[in-house]
């Protein structure tokens, strides 16, 4: 499965999370750290999921990007 995941760049560190999977989130000093314990947290989370014997829910989110032109406001 793939998942949606959000990166967020904060002051000092670098944030993210899986909207699909209610508090799965990660924090780390870069972003590749970041993901590395993110994909650490998502493997806890379903495996948390599977012995409380809860679904997996599937990944339903989905990323679009929209152009603003800032100057024109």
């Amino acid at each position: 499965m793939k998942y949606t995941v959000i990166v967020e760049k904060g002051e000092s560190s670098y944030g993210a999370f899986v909207p699909d999977l209610p508090g799965c989130i990660a924090v780390g000093e870069d972003r590749e750290q970041t993901l590395r314990l993110l994909d650490e947290a998502i493997a806890f989370h379903v495996e948390g999921l599977r012995a409380e014997g809860l679904p997996v829910p599937p990944p339903l989110c989905d990323i679009v990007q929209v152009e603003v032109d800032v100057d024109a406001a």
